[in-house]
C-alpha cells in the first residue's frame, strides 16, 4: 500500500516519529530572527 499525503502529515504531528522532530527543528529555525540563513548581507545599505 503506498503512502498519502495524510500519512505524511501523521508523520510530522506524531512526537514520536524522527519526521515531527525535524519539522519542529526547521520551524524554529525559521522564527529565530539570529540563524544564519535569516541573516541579511554584513554590507551596510547606506
Amino acid at each position: 500500500m503506498s503512502r498519502t499525503p495524510n500519512d505524511d502529515r501523521s508523520d510530522s504531528m506524531n512526537p514520536n516519529n524522527d519526521a515531527y522532530w525535524d519539522s519542529l527543528d526547521n520551524h524554529a529555525n525559521q522564527l529565530n530572527p539570529n540563524h544564519d540563513e535569516y541573516q541579511g548581507s554584513d554590507e551596510d545599505e547606506n
